[in-house]
């Protein structure tokens, strides 16, 4: 089930009295039927994949399974994918709206710069130019220039000598800051976390990959703060 049909589920379940009410997965969700958030996703995935000047097949097709479309709408969403993929100007509005409308949900806003992390790796190759792009739209979200350097360490890994940054945390952090960021972020990506949401194949490959690499990071560090105190 794709992310937009667990929306349009819930959505249809919201005026049942015998139904629970929605847990916390929901709130790392859109409102049900946004269309505008819709919109905004499409555009901001599709200005992604120009971003390094020309667009690809591959970014395409990476981007519908990414933001999966609900069935029927496959062909609607890649002639509006195309048709915003023609120039990266405009992506600013798309990217604030989302995030004024977002504010207060930040593991959805998460999840969109993962799925354009996504798209951006899908030709095997993160540009520059493509980086800066990922970097505004984060910050137009609302996330803070040590947050990005979070999320790009663990969809890109760290710069070399850098565990820190995957945690979201600055080196000289002590230990005990270092292994309560690991656990809240082991816990909030953990592929069982995003299998809960309802979220598709891709999004549960991705937050995999981002567990490994927190794991990881905190291995390192661990292991580099127990030399240093001996």
């Amino acid at each position: 089930m794709s992310v937009w049909s667990r929306i349009l589920e819930l959505a249809s379940r919201a005026f049942d009295p015998d139904i629970d009410p929605p847990g916390p997965f929901e709130e790392c969700a859109p409102q049900p039927n946004d269309v505008a958030f819709t919109a905004a996703v499409i555009g901001l995935a599709a200005k992604m994949a120009r971003a390094d000047g020309y667009a690809l097949q591959v970014e395409l097709e990476a981007a519908q399974r990414v933001f999966r479309p609900p069935p029927g709408e496959e062909g609607n969403f890649r002639r509006a994918f195309i048709l915003a993929q023609q120039t990266v100007l405009g992506f600013d509005s798309y990217a604030r709206q989302v995030g004024r409308r977002y504010r207060s949900r930040p593991c959805l806003l998460e999840d969109v710069l993962d799925g354009l992390f996504h798209i951006a790796a899908a030709d095997g190759d993160v540009t520059e130019a493509e980086l800066a792009y990922l970097a505004e739209v984060a910050a137009l979200f609302g996330f803070s220039e040590l947050e990005f350097r979070r999320i790009k360490a663990t969809n890109l890994g760290p710069e070399a000598g850098d565990p820190y940054a995957v945690l979201g945390l600055l080196p000289g952090a002590s230990m005990e800051e270092v292994r309560e960021a690991w656990r809240k972020l082991a816990a909030d990506n953990h592929p069982d976390t995003m299998l809960s949401r309802g979220a598709p194949p891709e999004f549960v490959e991705i937050a995999r990959e981002k567990t490994a690499a927190i794991n990881a990071a905190y291995a390192q560090i661990r292991a580099e703060l127990a030399v240093a105190a001996t």
